[in-house]
């Protein structure tokens, strides 16, 4: 299977190598070099070509002298297309782009056979170098004709627009003298020439690119722009459609809220970059409405009713390579958007009276108790009971439940993260008992060794708590694991489990401590920061980590609340960097939200602590409740009801389940257990899982729900299940009994991975290393982890010495398929599996053909998913 796959495949290779020295040689043997050759009458004579080529060029170029008549005829046509019509000329214009890459790939690829012909000193590739340069050149013309036209019949800019056409005749013109030279030329010349001319076509490339890319196509690649695109990403859902326009009657107060929200929404998706509080060019801020209306350098931007005769509409409406185009980089305004403001202008500019609203949705922060929706039917939980609306409100049928092998892998593994035994498989399917489910879902919950052993991994990533790494040589941090495992074994109801965190003794001291980074640091990431910015992720579902250096552009928190934040878990105030760069102020102490409180900032830190934690974890902070269900919908469906889950203002899928499941959980004390037994008894969760091809599409704001997402194994059940199912993949020293509980040695069926330090096979299969918030981790799968179960020398290892426990203790390879079956994928093989299996393992098999039939079957979509 591996070995075979592998010699498969390498044999493949050279096989396609060979196949393609001969299919290339095929191409240029006698037969086929008649075929192609320009030397051949079967396709036509060369000096015909030459000559047909050159009295097509002079017809171009009458053609283009004809000046008075095309630019008379052109702008008749551009009049038409800007007044909403299309005609020939426009289409003609437009084939420009498809055209040009035509000559592109045959010059180069002319220029690359003469190189290998050059390098092997062959004669052999010049008919087909000569095919290629007298077609360039043809499609050269061709595309310099409907460049031409292009550039009359739309808009652009002036500056690249001369250059990128000029530079393209000039490489049409080469085009045509290296064709001559490839008929009558030294073959220097026809070197030198054809060189010219794909320097040509690359030079006016770059040019055609920044006409429509932008200037900073190129050098863009290399900016980070991933705060740009954060930004743009979190704010497109917020960006109201334009439904004013149309209206006559004067605007109400509601709509005039609205519009006014769709201009400062427009600004600030693309003007404050330049015209906000840290820069402002030409002195003109566009965050305000003094800045707004008071202009820049140059006087005001906008004339009140008159968008025609106003600087903004102008800047913003150019070609996107004039040079007084607006905004000069990053994304153009889009049509709606330019409506957008020009309609706001026409009304006069109005702005309303008082309190502005907020450009960003803001999640409520008081808990709310939906009433629970009637059903009819098997729908009895209450989860159902909001999805039964939900799926009614958008035309989704309930799906066929799961049946039972499934389910009970998919609850296993979800709440102790271990795989079912093959007997206890079999027990289920024939337990005839209604409540067998939920019978079993609570037996997995009293499993509390289990239960904390696999979920330690979920809140380790959380908590950034790991078992080395950057902070423990230099005593810079302090680890949690003993604390936190017997906060899961106990249940800990979870208002205390945050209020120890928050106001710690000495054994949950580490989370907000932080990580004290050796040498200099920049202004956000002191440990008071780290705090501030931890707190507010994990349990509040709140980015501060951009509004930590400056004010946000995601959202509306500012850099000063961020540091009144922060000075709470400090023993003295900060000093407010913006951008890094003191500014000399600072920021008194305040929780995020003042609904819930004041803090004393006399009081010292452990009272502030205090009093935070108390603030926090009280019944109506409905945002901290909401961030934890939503926390653990995601563990077991795969996505939260809100996505991102540290993004919790985003809008729900269902905002009344939400809103529901946070009040549940506080009303039947806070406890998790409960809660993940709520949802894995839901026919919600039994519902078929889902594939999704495009993992973008799971944080869309169009998404609908239809049930659990088909999930990959995390690396620690993955090694779980090869150590349960086929061969412990780590020795018991591996284990960090120093940081754990003393009693839990009794406890441990075999080493868990979520027990054992980091490594490069856990690291490959996407654990992190805690060295900053994780709350989820990407189910798809990626080409390191390929190699690491294909060629990694830790999973190898395993396999080999399960391949020798196996041969020894399962002779027949009958009973040996079966057991590995029933041990993986808690089922016997079907006849054409088994009938594959003894083919690949032969009636006496070797250690290797075992190796390879144990990877394969933990290769194997039943093994290694979640269904």
């Amino acid at each position: 299977m591996r070995t075979s796959w592998i010699i498969f495949s390498v044999s493949s290779v050279s096989a396609n190598k060979t196949l393609s020295k001969s299919f290339f040689s095929c191409n240029i043997d006698t037969t086929t070099y008649n075929f192609f050759s320009l030397d051949n009458h079967t396709f036509f004579k060369p000096k015909q070509a030459f000559f047909k080529a050159i009295i097509f060029s002079g017809k171009v170029f009458l053609l283009l002298l004809a000046t008075g008549l095309i630019n008379e005829v052109l702008a008749k046509e551009n009049e038409t297309t800007k007044a909403g019509g299309s005609g020939i000329l426009t289409f003609l214009g437009r084939l420009h782009p498809m055209i040009v890459h035509f000559p592109i790939g045959l010059l180069y690829a002319a220029l690359l056979f003469e190189f290998i012909a050059w390098k092997s000193n062959a004669r052999n590739f010049f008919p087909a170098t000569k095919v290629l340069v007298f077609t360039g050149a043809i499609a050269s013309i061709l595309s310099v004709v409907l460049g031409i036209i292009l550039s009359k019949t739309d808009s652009y800019g002036s500056n690249v627009l001369s250059i990128h056409q000029w530079i393209g005749i000039a490489t049409m013109a080469f085009a045509i003298i290296t064709a001559y030279c490839y008929q009558k030329g030294s073959r220097k010349i026809q070197y030198l020439m054809l060189f010219a001319t794909v320097l040509g076509v690359t030079v006016a490339g770059h040019y055609g690119a920044e006409l429509t890319h932008g200037e900073d196509y190129l050098s863009s690649a290399f900016s980070d722009n991933s705060e740009v695109a954060a930004s743009t990403s979190a704010e497109e859902e917020s960006l109201p459609d334009f439904i004013l326009a149309s209206q006559k009657a004067p605007l109400s107060e509601s709509q005039l809220q609205d519009l006014n929200i769709q201009v400062r929404t427009v600004f600030a998706h693309h003007c404050y970059s330049c015209h906000g509080p840290l820069k402002m060019k030409g002195d003109l801020r566009l965050d305000s409405k003094e800045g707004i209306f008071k202009g820049g350098k140059n006087g005001s931007v906008f004339t009140p009713g008159r968008p025609e005769k106003s600087e903004l509409i102008r800047r913003v409406s150019l070609p996107a390579n004039d040079k007084d185009v607006m905004p000069s980089k990053g994304q153009r305004l889009s049509l709606n958007e330019i409506q957008v403001l020009s309609y706001w202008i026409r009304q006069g500019a109005p702005w309303p009276t008082g309190p502005e609203k907020s450009l960003y949705r803001q999640a409520e922060l008081e808990p709310r108790n939906p009433e629970i929706p009637t059903a009819s039917g098997d729908i009895t939980n209450p989860i159902d009971h909001f999805v039964n609306t939900y799926f009614e409100k958008n035309n989704i049928k309930w799906g066929t439940p799961v049946n039972d092998r499934l389910y009970i892998r998919r609850v296993y593994l979800d709440v102790i993260g271990l795989l079912p035994p093959a007997d206890s498989v079999d027990a289920f399917i024939n337990d005839k008992h209604p409540q067998k489910r939920e019978r079993l879902v609570n037996s997995l919950l009293e499993r509390k060794d289990d239960y904390a052993q696999h979920w330690l991994t979920f809140w380790n990533d959380a908590l950034r708590n790991d078992y080395t790494g950057t902070g423990y040589i230099t005593n810079g941090r302090s680890d949690i694991t003993k604390w936190l495992y017997n906060s899961l074994r106990n249940n800990k109801p979870y208002n205390t489990f945050v209020k120890e965190l928050i106001s710690p003794d000495s054994s949950s001291l580490g989370f907000i401590r932080g990580i004290e980074w050796r040498g200099v640091v920049n202004a956000s990431q002191r440990t008071e920061m780290q705090a501030a910015q931890n707190v507010s992720q994990v349990f509040m579902g709140l980015n501060l980590k951009c509004a930590s250096c400056h004010d946000s552009f995601i959202s509306d928190w500012k850099l000063d609340q961020s540091y009144a934040f922060a000075n709470i878990f400090s023993d003295s105030l900060l000093e407010i960097n913006r951008c890094d760069k003191p500014t000399g102020k600072f920021a008194g102490r305040q929780i995020l939200y003042k609904q819930l409180g004041q803090i004393n900032s006399a009081a010292s830190k452990s009272e502030r602590l205090k009093e935070l934690a108390d603030s926090l974890v009280q019944p109506r902070d409905g945002r901290l409740y909401r961030t934890l269900v939503n926390r653990i919908w995601a563990q077991m469906m795969g996505r939260g009801i809100v996505e991102p889950v540290d993004a919790m203002d985003n809008k729900p899928w269902s905002q009344d389940l939400l809103d529901w499941l946070a009040y549940d959980f506080v009303a039947k004390g806070c406890d998790i257990r409960k809660l993940i037994f709520e949802i894995a008894t839901s026919k919600t969760y039994q519902l078929p899982s889902v594939a999704v091809k495009d993992a973008g599409l799971i944080s869309a704001p169009g998404f609908k729900f239809t049930g659990m997402l088909r999930k990959r194994l995390t690396a620690e059940q993955f090694a779980d299940a090869v150590s349960e199912a086929i061969q412990p993949v780590y020795a018991d020293s591996m284990i960090v009994y120093n940081l754990l509980p003393k009693e839990i040695k009794g406890t441990i069926p075999f080493p868990r991975a979520s027990l054992v330090k980091n490594d490069p096979f856990l690291t490959a299969l996407g654990r992190p290393n805690r060295e900053t918030v994780i709350t989820s981790r990407p189910s798809n799968a990626n080409l390191l982890q390929a190699l690491e179960l294909t060629n990694g020398a830790q999973f190898n290892a395993v396999i080999k010495q399960a391949a020798e426990k196996w041969k020894k203790k399962y002779p027949d390879p009958k009973k040996l398929i079966d057991n590995i079956y029933r041990n993986t994928l808690g089922r016997l093989p079907n006849t054409e599996e088994e009938k594959t299996a003894m083919l690949a393992l032969g009636n006496e098999p070797t250690e290797n053909n075992i190796q390879d039939f144990i990877w394969a079957m933990a290769m194997h979509p039943e093994f290694q998913l979640l269904f």
